[in-house]
């Protein structure tokens, strides 16, 4: 009987588990911290904003840093109690004030040894009440460096007094001044201008005339914080270090990343990178752009925050024109081009939302070692061409659909626990294996599925005569 009851707790709590909700962060501070606007291509970045890039989808990070706050003025403007109201037991409160406490209006301007302290105090009580985590951030460095090349510090005694805080009620407290203090001092005076808002006249439409800026942060320069905050979580915070991560470039539709787009981010991968894997975080979001992974870039990841709402589509089709008037094939029409090996891919929807217009291929799979786990292929006729004669792919935990020949090619290709769904009567596959290749399609424990009024599918039709499809342990439906 007690072995029953350890069995069904067990159960219980991993069901528990499974239904969790994510931990959120809550961020409370100023400019250096906040959100930014992204319109007419504006540079600027708090640190804050990029703050999500570093973690796994598991932590939300809710950032309500605001411009020109003091730790005085954010109680007074009703922000704090903003914030109080949506925490709940578990969650993190990181809290980085300074700037502006030093202004000397008295909305404002705060007293390092008294005021300053007394009301990051009231955040700290505030936050563990409700039984959060609260964690303290001394305020960044302004970019001030001397005739010697030396940074001079600018916050005088209120960083003192968050560390002083900090170990009087025994919080954690990230010393971000001193790291930045580090990474801008080596720098140097002018390579350290690409962190802060320098923008030389005429290059930004946001800022005509220019700027010179040595407080706010560029994109640059807020995931460069972003990560040396996120080193020192890791190493501060047990609890949030297994959810953080490091990716090389990150793109969001939101600014949040290094770039708006995936292409972007594909191109800055240095060519034939032997020596390491390169990793592209892929915020969510529907980013509609024609994608090709040259042969040059090998050894590439693409991690997307979410399946579902991470997606890389467009609506290229066969009988589509090009700008010569010619339709674009079959092989031109597919949304995404794989021709560099070792690619890896995860947590995404690649789609091609042509529609029922014939040929419509989502993804093109040149390259050789080519892996995708938990990801979605979307479209209709020829969904996944698996082009290359040599190529070896692998397909696990996939969902993958079409209406005609929607998985075809010469490849040798492993569908692994994948679900391959129907939308017509018609023909899954239509392999073309070379001549003397020992394997063609192998699909090991997958689960054929149809839309509804589906009656009749066929597993296949050999492309050509050498054709090699097997299905083991599948369920046919």
């Amino acid at each position: 009987m007690k072995k029953l009851f350890f069995l069904l707790s067990a159960l219980a709590l991993l069901g528990f588990a499974e239904k969790r909700e994510p931990i959120t962060i809550f961020m409370v501070g100023d400019s250096t911290m906040a959100n930014k606007p992204i319109e007419k291509n504006s540079l600027e970045r708090g640190w804050g904003m990029m703050l999500p890039g570093f973690f796994s989808p598991d932590v939300k990070v809710d950032n309500h840093a605001r411009n020109g706050r003091s730790s005085k003025s954010f109680i007074g403007e009703g922000l704090w109690k903003t914030v109080c109201d949506g925490i709940k037991p578990g969650d993190f409160v990181f809290i980085q004030f300074g700037h502006n406490d030093e202004k000397p209006d008295t909305a404002r301007g705060t007293k390092p040894e008294t005021t300053f302290k007394q009301t990051l105090a009231r955040y700290v009580n505030d936050t563990r009440e409700r039984g959060a985590t609260p964690v303290l951030f001394t305020s960044i460095v302004r970019r001030k460096f001397n005739e010697n090349g030396k940074l001079e510090d600018t916050h005088g005694r209120y960083i003192g007094a968050v560390r002083e805080l900090a170990d009087s009620l025994k919080v954690a407290c990230i010393d971000i001044n001193a790291a930045t203090h580090n990474l801008v001092e080596n720098l140097g005076d002018e390579p350290s201008k690409k962190l802060f808002m320098w923008v030389v006249p005429g290059t930004n439409f946001a800022l005509p005339e220019g700027k010179q800026d040595d407080t706010h942060l560029t994109a640059a320069g807020g995931r460069a914080v972003a990560r040396l905050a996120v080193d020192s979580i890791a190493a501060k915070i047990p609890a949030l270090a297994p959810f953080v991560r490091h990716y090389d470039f990150v793109v969001a539709k939101d600014g949040s990343g290094d770039f708006f787009t995936v292409q972007e981010a594909i191109n800055a991968v240095p060519d034939f990178s032997k020596e390491r894997r390169v990793s592209i975080y892929i915020r969510k979001g529907v980013y509609k752009e024609k994608l090709i992974l040259a042969e040059s870039k090998i050894n590439v990841s693409f991690i997307g925050e979410n399946q579902a709402e991470t997606v890389l589509t467009y609506d290229d089709f066969a009988q589509k024109k090009n700008i010569f008037g010619q339709d674009k094939s079959t092989s031109g029409s597919a949304s995404f081009y794989v021709y560099g090996h070792n690619f890896y891919a995860e947590n995404i929807t690649f789609e091609n939302s042509a529609g029922r217009v014939g040929q419509a291929v989502a993804v093109f799979v040149s390259g050789d070692k080519v892996a995708f786990k938990n990801c979605r292929f979307l479209g209709n006729q020829d969904t996944l061409y698996t082009y290359g004669r040599s190529s070896r792919q692998y397909y696990e935990s996939c969902y993958i659909e079409g209406t005609t020949d929607f998985i075809f090619g010469s490849s040798t290709a492993v569908f692994h626990k994948c679900e391959i769904r129907s939308k017509t009567d018609s023909y899954i596959t239509a392999a073309s294996t070379p001549q003397g290749a020992k394997f063609g399609y192998v699909f090991i424990d997958c689960k054929l599925t149809a839309d509804s009024g589906v009656t009749k599918v066929y597993l296949g039709r050999p492309w050509r005569g050498f054709a090699k499809t097997a299905f083991v342990n599948c369920d046919l439906g």
